[in-house]
C-alpha cells in the first residue's frame, strides 16, 4: 500500500502540481485547502507525511503544526513545511515548532518529492519503496516482489498483502524487537479493527512462506515481547526450492 501525502496548500494550482507530482512519484496523495478542512481528514485516516503551508486562510500552518505535535495521535507524523517567508528566522520557528524540513517558494516539484522520500526513509524506512535486502532476503516494495538468492539465481517468495507489509516493516526495522501494538499500528494503521492475536496468525503465515526457501527462523520470537527480524539468522536447506 503506498505512503499517503496529505497536501495542506489553499492555492488550487500548486496542491494540484504537488498531487500530480507525489502522485507520479508512487504515493497516494490527499488535499486540504485549510487547517479545518485537514484536522478532518487527518482525523479520519492519519498521512504518512504532511506537506504544510504556512500561510493559509483562518488557522496559519504554524499553528496547526504545533497542534499536531501537541497530540500524541499526530506527534509522529512527519512534516514538510511550504513558505514564500524566507527570512532565517522563519524557519527556525517552522523547526522548532516540530517541521521535518523546510521549503521556500517558489520551488522545484521533483525537489519536494526527493524531499518527501527523504523524509519518509528517515522516519518510515517501511514506507520508501527502494528496495531492501538482509541476508540474501530481497523485498522490493515497487514491485511487489520478495526473492533470495541462491546458487546466483533469484528465487521468488510468494506473500499476501499483509505479510508482505509485515515483512517490509520487519526488513526496515532489523534487531529491534516489535510488540504486538507496535505492529498493529505501523502494518494495520490505527484505526485497524483486528485484535493484538491477529498478528500472531499473520506472523505464522510469513515464516509459513519462508520456509520453503529456509528462512523461516530470520522472525524470532521474543517472550513476552513480541517480535524482531535477525540479521544474524542463518537459512537452512531448502525444501522445493528448486
Amino acid at each position: 500500500m503506498p505512503a499517503t501525502v496529505l497536501i495542506v496548500e489553499d492555492e488550487p494550482a500548486i496542491a494540484e502540481l504537488l498531487a500530480v507530482n507525489i502522485k507520479h512519484a508512487g504515493y497516494h496523495p490527499l488535499q486540504a485547502r485549510d487547517a479545518d478542512a485537514a484536522k478532518a481528514l487527518v482525523d479520519e485516516v492519519l498521512p504518512d507525511l504532511i506537506v504544510l503551508d504556512w500561510m493559509l486562510p483562518g488557522t496559519s500552518g504554524l499553528v496547526f503544526l504545533r497542534r499536531l505535535r501537541a497530540d500524541s495521535r499526530t506527534r509522529a507524523v512527519p512534516v514538510i513545511m511550504l513558505t514564500a517567508r524566507t527570512q532565517e528566522e522563519d524557519s527556525v520557528s517552522g523547526f522548532e515548532a516540530g517541521a521535518d524540513d523546510y521549503m521556500a517558494k517558489p520551488f522545484s516539484p521533483k525537489e519536494l518529492v526527493a524531499r518527501i522520500k527523504a523524509v519518509l526513509r528517515r522516519r518510515a524506512p517501511e514506507l520508501s519503496n527502494e528496495a531492501v535486502t538482509i541476508n540474501g532476503l530481497t523485498l522490493d516494495p515497487s514491485t511487489r516482489r520478495v526473492c533470495i538468492e541462491h546458487d546466483g539465481a533469484e528465487l521468488p517468495v510468494h506473500l499476501g498483502p499483509s505479510e508482505f507489509k509485515l515483512l517490509h516493516f520487519f526488513l526496515a526495522h532489523p534487531e529491534r524487537v516489535h510488540s504486538r501494538s507496535l505492529l498493529l499500528q505501523h502494518v494495520w494503521g490505527n484505526h485497524a479493527s483486528i485484535e493484538e492475536r491477529t498478528v500472531d496468525v499473520h506472523i505464522k503465515r510469513l515464516r509459513s512462506a519462508l520456509k520453503p526457501v529456509g528462512y523461516e527462523s530470520i522472525i524470532e520470537t521474543v517472550r513476552g515481547s513480541g517480535y524482531m527480524l535477525s540479521k544474524t539468522a542463518q537459512p537452512h536447506g531448502m525444501e522445493n526450492a528448486a
